[in-house]
């Protein structure tokens, strides 16, 4: 039987206590969570309560990646400190693995790429649970293995991450410009903007037209429509916002032998039987369009959410297993994100990419009270 990982969670609040519950209900088996640390008392008291006396806690990220009692973390913390103490936890050789979004600012993460390259005895991973999903592995491969043809469009409708005024009203860190760096592209959307580029790959430009406390009392973004351009000329549209409801997630992509649709768990194929380019050079009938077969493409495996990327984790530690969420993709999305951002502040231009890192930061600390963390 192969050692447990000794893990340490730095950040118990809502989603470090959720996989502290994880580890608990046995749902990741090669774990061991030695430590804890939060700033809050009441966070390792609950802490100490699920795991008992055995269980290290700190009040500082520092004291528990230097304690010793851990070989490698799980940062869960807000996100402006996900790069810092990544780098303080490598260059402390722990593994690393970091919650969504990578960082704030494309800046902040090439920093934290660059330590990780220094060190590639060590995992590095992000929590991007939502790769663990077969329905949109399903979608990556029959891109991939050109069952779709070349890419012609892709829109993304992603409107279901409603959040009440209530909801913002509880105050603290979130939905601000100090303290989250943005609202529903930093918050709901870094596993979508993951997931549309993981599949889909990188845009070489981005616009936008932004929407800055629309629906709710926020300063920051609450409804996001984006307009991606790819090398070859495909186009793709991205729709986001918390003021929907119900909502709508809705993934349609384009191509050469057809469309695929990825809406409410299921993945349908409209396969053209004659490539759309082929059947527009040889038909000469006038008005026509090719024969179109309707597919219900049948998804195998289970969703397997944060438990799925926590295991591979402790797996490409102890057995060298590939890494479904390296570390150093998470700078990807936050490159789009950025760059919505960014085209926003700029009155709507396109932004290229990868987006000018000192021109963001720039334009980011304007919209912060107090300066942005380093």
């Amino acid at each position: 039987m192969m050692d447990k990982v000794r893990l340490g969670i730095i950040g118990y609040g809502k989603i470090g206590s959720q996989h502290g519950r994880a580890i608990l209900a046995g749902k990741t088996p090669a774990v061991d969570l030695t430590a804890v640390a939060d700033i809050a008392p009441d966070r390792l008291a609950a802490a100490e309560k699920d795991f008992g006396s055995e269980l290290k806690t700190f009040r500082s990220a520092g004291e528990l990646i230097h304690s010793g009692c851990c070989e490698a973390v799980l940062i869960a913390v807000p996100h402006y400190y996900h790069p810092s103490m990544a780098i303080e936890a490598m260059e402390a050789g722990l593994h690393v693995l970091v919650e969504k979004p990578a960082g704030v600012y494309t800046k902040q993460v090439e920093r934290m790429n660059a330590v990780a390259a220094k060190h590639p005895e060590l995992v590095y991973c992000m929590d991007f649970n939502q790769r663990t999903n077969p329905l949109y592995a399903k979608v990556k491969d029959l891109l991939e293995s050109g069952e779709l043809g070349q890419m012609k469009r892709v829109i993304w409708i992603i409107t279901d991450w409603y959040r009440s005024q209530s909801y913002y009203d509880q105050g603290g860190w979130r939905a601000t410009w100090d303290g989250e760096g943005g609202g529903v592209l930093l918050n709901q959307n870094p596993h979508n903007l993951d997931l549309w580029q993981w599949m889909c790959g990188m845009p070489k430009r981005i616009k936008s037209e932004v929407y800055y406390g629309k629906h709710r009392a926020i300063d920051v973004e609450d409804d996001v429509t984006a307009l991606a351009e790819y090398e070859n000329g495909t186009l793709g549209v991205y729709i986001t916002t918390v003021g929907d409801a119900p909502g709508t997630n809705r993934l349609e992509i384009d191509g050469e032998r057809g469309r695929i649709v990825v809406e409410d768990g299921r993945l349908r194929f409209s396969r053209l039987r004659i490539p759309e380019p082929e059947f527009n050079q040889t038909y000469k009938k006038g008005l026509g369009k090719p024969e179109v077969w309707e597919c219900e493409i049948p998804i195998k495996g289970s969703y397997t959410s944060h438990p799925g990327i926590i295991n591979n984790f402790c797996d490409a530690i102890r057995k060298g297993t590939k890494r479904i969420a390296p570390g150093e993709e998470g700078i990807r999305g936050l490159q789009i994100s950025n760059a919505i951002h960014l085209s926003s502040w700029l009155g709507g231009k396109w932004i290229e990419l990868p987006v000018d890192a000192d021109l963001f930061l720039e334009k980011l600390q304007e919209r912060c009270k107090e300066p942005v963390i380093e």
